[in-house]
């Protein structure tokens, strides 16, 4: 049976836990509204890129094949996925469910023979995928969500270029969590090169596409933003997890605020009963002593 000095001890240590529960949700709720208006800016922009370069695609025809970003090298035997996670840990299943679905995709990937690589934006993405896959991780870049912007999202892009150029892969994925709500975060599989075209539009949309003369011509145009298009889709994908790393903490730090308060009103009453059982005791001694006399 617990002394009364011990379940004290573990009250005021609850509470202490409790603050500390609070103050990270509150932190975590005011960084998630700017964080999720960033993201929900953003969305417009890359999905309007993905749109015309969709659209340029399929105006040049089998002028494209010239474009390795666009119509890939030929080959389709190196898979480099870019898994999104955060820095710090605290935000539930946040950076475990990225891990998972990333680890189902490399054995997918191996079971049809492809050779498999992995980059990190992120530490505990490589923590938790090294375990199991430290011979595929090839780099691992940190500190990105602090003062995130475009810049950093581009020199990721660039730096994919000239791996996809120096043919170190032939195919990129990027895995990240998509916000949708502060409880709710999707896992997202994109594929960032080669540039995937969308299926043919809808019938109801056939009569109005409109006929556009392009100068440059297309496959400059197709040129200049490919490479380009990937630092946009980066860039969306980061903001995206950001928002979403913000709402799932928010959300394990409610839980877990709640818990120690369930924990503390638990500890409470079991401390009430051991101070009356224990002066229920000494009464008794000294009714019983006072007897004896």
């Amino acid at each position: 049976m617990a002394t009364l000095k011990s379940l004290r001890l573990r009250i005021r240590s609850v509470r202490s836990t409790q603050k500390i529960t609070r103050a990270m949700k509150m932190v975590a709720a005011s960084k998630l509204r700017r964080a999720q208006e960033r993201a929900e800016a953003a969305r417009p922009y890359a999905e309007r890129m993905e749109r015309m370069l969709r659209s340029l695609a399929s105006s040049v025809g089998g002028g494209g094949g010239a474009l390795p970003l666009l119509v890939g090298n030929g080959n389709d035997k190196v898979h480099l996925l870019i898994v999104v996670t955060s820095d710090r840990g605290l935000c539930g299943g946040f950076n475990s469910s990225l891990t998972r679905a990333t680890r189902l995709r490399v054995a997918e990937l191996t079971r049809a023979g492809h050779q498999v690589k992995i980059l990190c934006l992120g530490r505990k993405g490589r923590d938790q995928l090294r375990r199991d896959h430290a011979s595929l991780i090839i780099d691992t870049v940190e500190g990105i969500e602090r003062g995130l912007g475009f810049a950093k999202a581009d020199e990721i892009g660039q730096r994919l270029t000239a791996m996809f150029a120096a043919s170190e892969f032939d195919v990129a994925t990027i895995v990240y969590n998509k916000f949708k709500s502060v409880i709710s975060q999707v896992v997202t599989v994109q594929q960032l090169v080669p540039f995937r075209v969308a299926e043919e539009t809808p019938a109801a949309d056939a009569g109005l596409k409109a006929i556009y003369e392009f100068e440059p011509d297309e496959n400059e145009i197709l040129a200049d933003l490919l490479p380009r298009n990937l630092g946009v889709q980066i860039y969306g994908a980061l903001l995206e997890s950001q928002a979403s790393e913000q709402g799932a903490r928010m959300s394990a730090m409610d839980n877990a605020t709640r818990n120690a308060g369930d924990m503390i009103n638990r500890l409470t009453l079991n401390y009430n009963r051991t101070r009356q059982a224990v002066i229920t005791r000494e009464i008794i001694e000294i009714v019983s002593g006072a007897e004896a006399l």
